[in-house]
């Protein structure tokens, strides 16, 4: 099943870069694949819990077994809004191609999905290797993720102040920020999945310190 969940996370993976890559250059077919791949990962999504069900059923896991199916189940629900994080940016992009170009060219955005994208290949490699350290690492950078994020939105409503011209587009350009913002959560999640099915201990809703101290 771990496997399975790989295979799903690939494909967001190839989705978050796509929508990002559509977002900076406007490009329609990156941003029709990136909505084309949404079925796909809804069948993986429904194939993992369907195993996940059987398993649970006909073998009735203990301990250690049952808290990896439990954070498998938690984890491709995070892995699944994050398909569909990247398939509201690229309907963004979309809208987006149709407009003028910012003079600055989106620079705003691409730090920030960088920065998005980095965390969430490492994340999938935590979840590959059940590292937990690796995964309280990533989700220390969540706080990054959120002062970048209001750093953009600060930005972009500069821009709108001065030239109200930009509005509809700069509109759009928050809406990205907004979804880049929540991939950077829902990967935090599943950072706190890994922890759980490794160590057996929920810490959803603490402090990256306090997580720290938990798992000591």
């Amino acid at each position: 099943i771990r496997t399975m969940v790989l295979s799903m996370g690939g494909i967001i993976e190839q989705q978050v870069n796509y929508a990002k890559e559509a977002l900076l250059t406007g490009d329609k077919e990156l941003a029709h694949a990136v909505i084309s791949a949404d079925k796909e990962v809804n069948e993986h999504e429904r194939r993992i819990d369907e195993a996940c069900i059987e398993i649970i059923a006909l073998r009735q896991p203990t301990a250690g077994d049952l808290r990896l199916v439990a954070g498998i189940l938690k984890s491709i629900t995070d892995l699944e809004r994050i398909g569909d994080e990247s398939v509201s940016i690229a309907r963004m992009a979309m809208n987006l191609s149709d407009k003028d170009r910012p003079k600055t060219n989106y620079r705003e955005l691409q730090s920030m999905a960088n920065h998005v994208i980095g965390m969430l290949q490492k994340a999938l490699d935590a979840f590959a290797r059940l590292d937990t350290q690796q995964a309280i690492e990533i989700a220390r950078e969540d706080k990054e993720i959120d002062a970048e994020y209001e750093s953009v939105i600060r930005q972009l409503i500069t821009y709108m102040m001065e030239d109200p011209r930009a509005i509809s587009r700069t509109i759009d350009m928050m809406w990205s920020a907004r979804s880049l913002e929540r991939i950077g959560d829902h990967t935090t999640n599943i950072c706190e999945h890994i922890i759980y099915l490794v160590e057996g201990k929920d810490v959803r809703h603490l402090g990256i310190d306090k997580i720290e101290d938990v798992i000591k």
